[in-house]
């Protein structure tokens, strides 16, 4: 997927109601996670790995650290440079 057209979020859109399962992609455009939901101010839940949820862990990251965007269907996701490895190796995140 060729991110370069696609529109980034602006501050005030960074809300559960737009981000919340937004696919996360990582370096070379793999899939890595989606978001589970929002955490205090700022921050992500992110579900690495597992098959339709079953099985992923939630991870923690702060949203400045994600670049999200909208591509040419409306659809909410985001890119970052962390592998899904990288992920997996982040401290659970238990609400």
């Amino acid at each position: 997927m060729d991110h370069a057209n696609h529109v980034r979020l602006r501050p005030a859109e960074l809300t559960p109601d737009t981000l919340e399962g937004a696919t996360i992609y990582g370096p070379n455009d793999e899939k890595i996670g989606s978001v589970d939901h929002m955490h205090g101010s700022g921050k992500v839940v992110i579900d690495v790995g597992g098959f339709l949820g079953i099985g992923a862990k939630p991870v923690a990251v702060a949203a400045n650290e994600l670049d999200f965007m909208r591509d040419e269907d409306g659809d909410v996701h985001a890119v970052t440079s962390w592998t899904k490895d990288q992920l997996k190796a982040m401290p659970e995140h238990r609400d």
